[in-house]
């Protein structure tokens, strides 16, 4: 059986600002057809790793290569495949959406017109006032579609639905799985909403003090993260332990246990032991974002 092809290949990426040290040993493989969810607090890296991908930003030490080229050399045939929305949107402020995807779309032959056509009106974009004028919700909107416009085998959005109000960003994520779902297209897909990403994701990445922390299917993530909730017979020692916890609550007989192993085994052996009340949890991904960056 043939696996996919790598779109992305970053091997012991790094990126150092100075003396101030932002990525270390970044290591991450994306094959085509993923969507995947990069998670990671304020100030952890995940724009500068995108920049870096993507050829904005020359990295300090290791490669990063897209569609198999060098990501600061990318060829004007890579970038075609290319879609991106940063944080802030920029586009000529003088003209009208219409002028500004009449614009974009001139520099690529595939672009398509209908669906572009579609998503400002199911978007509400307005179309005969200046992007000037635009709220911060709407020039999101304008970028989002000029991404998407040309179809492209590589979408990266950084912070895409950040001033989108839900009903926006329902319509998006609709959008954006429908471009996916042929399982052609490949997503990088960096924001603060982990409710978004448990619609859309089939991957998430975790970038934590510059490394990546976690990278795993979607699904393994959320069946191997589980909370315990433990109320024993007699007080618990100081000393409780529980294999693969990532964080442990004791008070008094009570102990709230995050963990990444929970099987039935495990389950039973705390009953017996310490012949207590065990109860498991599923964990959502915010839940299992908050556990590991407490």
């Amino acid at each position: 059986m043939n696996l996919p092809e790598p779109v992305i290949q970053i091997e012991h990426l790094g990126k150092a600002f100075g003396v101030h040290t932002v990525l270390r040993q970044i290591d991450l493989v994306v094959l085509r057809g993923a969507v995947i969810g990069l998670l990671g607090t304020n100030g952890s890296g995940k724009s500068t790793l995108i920049k870096c991908l993507l050829g904005l930003l020359r990295r300090s030490a290791g490669s990063s290569r897209v569609f198999g080229e060098d990501s600061w050399s990318l060829s004007a045939g890579a970038k075609t495949r290319l879609g991106y929305v940063p944080q802030d949107v920029r586009v000529y402020s003088w003209m009208t959406a219409p002028q500004v995807i009449a614009y974009t779309a001139a520099f690529y032959p595939s672009w398509d017109q209908a669906l572009t056509d579609d998503l400002v009106r199911r978007w509400h974009v307005p179309t005969d006032r200046r992007v000037g004028s635009f709220s911060p919700g709407e020039l999101q909107k304008l970028g989002l579609i000029l991404a998407l416009g040309h179809r492209p085998e590589l979408l990266v959005l950084d912070e895409p639905v950040a001033s989108l109000d839900p009903a926006a960003r329902r319509d998006f994520l609709k959008s954006l799985l429908e471009v996916t779902q042929d399982e052609q297209h490949t997503v990088l897909f960096s924001t603060h909403i982990t409710s978004d990403l448990e619609r859309v994701a089939s991957h998430v990445a975790l970038l934590r003090d510059g490394r990546i922390a976690l990278f795993e299917d979607l699904d393994v993530v959320k069946d191997r993260f589980k909370r315990l909730r433990i109320r024993a017979a007699a007080n618990l020692p100081n000393t409780f332990q529980v294999p693969g916890a990532i964080r442990t609550e004791i008070d008094g007989a009570t102990a709230l246990v995050a963990t990444t192993q929970s099987s039935s085994e495990l389950i039973d052996d705390l009953r017996t032991r310490w012949q207590a009340e065990v109860h498991v949890e599923d964990l959502n991904l915010e839940d299992i974002f908050l556990e590991l960056n407490p």
